[in-house]
């Protein structure tokens, strides 16, 4: 078979995140070009999607230990040489640093595609800044998920592309039907608000739980849940007194994500705006696949998916009230949450589809590579 490209990706590891799932997804969806080769590095052993060995993508595992292992330069060099990829494709900001030598010895495209989040600021001590400043003038092309990210790295705009996120719809298909879960969790309200995401400082668990505790001294019709897992999560769980812990419940991490967002009324996903802004937040796009209205913190790119009002509402940062305000609003009128619902799962059909993401990779590869240079190459 001949093959035009040969396209190396690189990350640090394929644990459960967001990120990683969106490099299973390209892959996936790159098999279908058969004039593609594929190769994925990652420098850790921890794999949260078995899918990857399904796939039948060589998958090469750099581990580096310690940290920060000078090894991992040369391994990945000597990689190179024996793939000999026309593209290096680089998804994290360690991974481009690791990529960069090896890119200009054996001159090798490179795609620096670190830009997954748009922070509201970066000090110049500030790890991120100083990668993105290393990396990028070195780059030959730049891919963030959102615009609000290319602005907050200040990426190059000469040579800066968004490519936002794209979501797989057969995904939304949920397999543990509600009743199941509600009897799993021991939830006897008619509606469920959730929200999904680490317990960690870049998420606003607090303002969350806070909104839950104003409503439900209001009314006890609603459950709220809390997916995920992480350092934060017994300092939120101590917030919630003794008698409201049947309502405000804590899962831990799920493996059947889907099945609990099909029971939401509505999608949550508090960010706290001081640390973190999302560049496109996959959790954004579950909600909306499975016709949820979400509503979330106006932080970073989330405003380029959620448009306030029409699929979705925004908040201000750690204001409980207008979180509170906004659910109240859909739990009460369910016309309203379903029309927002149907308009969130329409963007995503138009708009962050995986089609449109896949063939808006392979364009950019092209143009990174100037294919006919290459089948010139290899016609010689």
């Amino acid at each position: 078979m001949h093959i035009f490209m040969k396209i190396l990706l690189i990350t640090d590891s394929l644990g459960k995140g967001g990120k990683e799932r969106q490099i299973l997804e390209l892959l996936k969806g790159l098999q279908h070009y058969p004039k593609i080769d594929l190769n994925l590095a990652i420098f850790s052993k921890e794999i949260g999607f078995p899918m990857i060995y399904e796939m039948g993508v060589p998958l090469h595992i750099l581990e580096r230990k310690p940290k920060k292992d000078p090894r991992v330069f040369w391994r990945f060099y000597k990689l190179c040489q024996l793939l000999k990829p026309d593209l290096i494709h680089s998804w994290g900001s360690m991974p481009t640093i690791y990529a960069l030598p090896t890119a200009k010895k054996l001159g090798i495209k490179l795609i620096n595609a670190m830009i997954q989040d748009a922070p509201p600021q970066m000090s110049l001590l500030d790890s991120r800044r100083f990668r993105s400043w290393l990396t990028m003038p070195f780059s030959d092309q730049v891919v963030g998920n959102s615009l609000a990210g290319l602005k907050s790295y200040r990426a190059p705009e000469s040579k800066s592309f968004c490519m936002y996120n794209g979501f797989d719809l057969d995904r939304a298909k949920p397999h543990i039907p509600e009743e199941e879960i509600r009897e799993k969790f021991n939830i006897q309200t008619p509606y469920i608000v959730g929200m999904v995401g680490a317990f960690a400082d870049r998420k606003d668990y607090f303002t969350y739980i806070e909104s839950a505790k104003i409503i439900l001294q209001k009314r006890k019709d609603i459950s709220f849940l809390a997916i995920g897992e992480g350092k934060n999560r017994s300092l939120c769980e101590a917030r919630v007194p003794q008698e409201l812990r049947k309502y405000i419940l804590f899962t831990g991490l799920q493996d059947e994500v889907e099945s609990l967002v099909n029971t939401f009324t509505v999608g949550i996903l508090a960010t706290n705006k001081r640390v973190h802004g999302e560049g496109i937040a996959n959790v954004i796009m579950e909600y909306m696949a499975m016709g949820k209205p979400v509503i979330a913190t106006d932080a970073g790119g989330t405003r380029e998916i959620v448009l306030h009002g029409e699929n979705g509402y925004l908040i201000e940062d750690q204001d409980s009230q207008q979180l509170a305000g906004y659910i109240l609003e859909l739990v009460d009128h369910p016309e309203q949450a379903d029309r927002l619902g149907q308009n969130g799962k329409s963007l995503l059909e138009n708009t962050f589809n995986m089609e449109k993401m896949v063939d808006e990779h392979v364009k950019l590869y092209e143009k990174a590579l100037d294919v006919s240079e290459i089948s010139m190459k290899q016609l010689s």
